[in-house]
């Protein structure tokens, strides 16, 4: 057995388990992050596609700002900037003390807002992509609003905006390391600590490497099974 085999192993001595450990945290933040996102995206394509003038402003300025930011700078902005805004709040009802959001939280609700901008536009194109055919005859049938959207409009976007929010997903999952410098100990923060308390930076910042390459890869793939379901439909046809 050599030393990096013993270094992440699962003993008392090992690190495998923290190392593991940390990619559920990963896992976690991420998930979280890509889900509320995916809701405030929804919003912000609605606002785009069927709001007035105000809320399609206020989602322009949204997606302009969110994707012109560095991703790391949001993080900050939402870890340092909350305690700014809960210490003096907390003051008014009479808690004192230094108050600011957790780093699980700051990180997942700036993931989420990054990533939201960038699935509202995918969501708007997909949107734009449906045959206003298909929604006529919708219409022509009957069919009420309500189902309308649950049984032709709503498929038919997710059909066409998978693939990109496919790709957001990955972008998630990468950004997840940032949330490191709020504390969090995810993949990247455990390697750092691995690598600093052992002396072999190579072996931990190789193994959060593959750990990261197996939850995509297995994203991935997942990916493309859901892609190949709603494809069905225009296979047959």
């Amino acid at each position: 057995m050599t030393a990096s085999d013993f270094v992440l192993g699962f003993g008392e001595a090992g690190w495998g388990t923290a190392l593991l450990q940390a990619a559920m945290i990963t896992l976690s933040v991420a998930l979280t992050g890509y889900a509320f996102g995916l809701l405030v995206g929804s919003f912000g394509a609605w606002a785009k596609i069927k709001g007035g003038v105000l809320p399609r402003l206020i989602a322009d300025a949204y997606t302009t700002v969110l994707r012109g930011i560095p991703d790391i700078l949001v993080i900050y902005l939402f870890y340092f900037g909350s305690s700014a805004v809960l210490t003096p709040l907390a003051g008014l009802f009479g808690i004192s003390g230094f108050i600011s959001l957790p780093g699980f939280m700051a990180g997942a609700l700036a993931i989420g807002l990054v990533s939201g901008a960038y699935q509202a536009e995918i969501m708007r194109g997909a949107y734009r992509a449906v045959s206003p055919g298909e929604i006529e005859a919708a219409i022509a049938a009957g069919m009420s609003r309500l189902t309308m959207f649950r049984r032709i409009i709503a498929p038919l976007v997710l059909r066409h905006a998978l693939p990109g929010l496919g790709n957001v997903w990955q972008l998630v999952l990468k950004e997840s390391a940032l949330v490191s410098v709020t504390g969090l100990v995810e993949i990247l923060r455990q390697a750092q600590i691995g690598a600093g308390s052992t002396g072999q930076p190579f072996t931990f910042f190789f193994a959060a490497a593959v750990l990261y390459l197996a939850i995509s890869s297995f994203s991935t793939w997942l990916l493309r099974q859901a892609e190949g379901r709603l494809a069905l439909g225009t296979r047959r046809t």
